[in-house]
């Protein structure tokens, strides 16, 4: 009697080895069967806080052209502090290859800027927003160094729901009181009169 041949279960096509279309692994989710659950920033310790601190910075410094590694050392963290508090913005084109960071984020950092009675602590939502914040802290650093123009592109906007102080008089007499949120503008209040 002839025996019988079992059909063999068909292989699944396993691709090749190399370069697949644009796919990017994010470094916060590769090689994780679960996401973890991110605390709260409110709940960080003192010290986690200030490493989140530290690895949003070298986030903006590989943004700027810096790789991972120089990044970290110059911001004082490790690339694994990096990955843990700010992995979901890197991105990696295959296993091993170059970590490079995204575009822009959706991070919270508190920031301050210049209130009528001092400095006014805000809650940035994401880089973008963190990046206005800079570019209108920079314009109140060139009006106070003689740029009468330097605020005019500000006027009347808002950063975080807070209304932008525009006026020359009220930003002088805060950089004389040394009310303005960092000690760059004290140095240029002497020429701010």
């Amino acid at each position: 009697m002839p025996s019988k041949r079992r059909p063999q279960a068909r292989r699944a096509r396993q691709p090749r080895a190399g370069r697949t279309k644009s796919t990017s692994i994010n470094i916060a989710q590769s090689g994780q069967t679960s996401k973890p659950r991110p605390i709260p920033i409110s709940q960080l310790s003192e010290r986690s806080f200030a490493a989140r601190d530290r690895s949003l910075h070298a986030l903006r410094d590989m943004r700027q052209g810096a790789s991972p590694y120089q990044a970290a050392r110059n911001n004082g963290v490790t690339v694994r502090t990096i990955k843990k508090y700010v992995g979901s913005a890197l991105l990696q084109d295959r296993p091993g290859g170059r970590i490079r960071a995204t575009k822009s984020d959706r991070y919270v950092r508190y920031l301050q800027i210049p209130g009528l009675h001092g400095p006014i602590e805000i809650t940035a939502h994401g880089s973008k927003e963190a990046s206005e914040v800079a570019r209108y802290k920079a314009a109140v650093n060139r009006f106070l160094g003689g740029d009468v123009g330097a605020l005019a592109p500000w006027h009347g906007k808002t950063i975080a729901g807070v209304q932008l102080i525009t006026a020359g008089r009220t930003l002088k007499s805060l950089a004389q009181k040394e009310l303005l949120p960092y000690s760059l503008y004290r140095s240029l209040s002497g020429g701010a009169a």
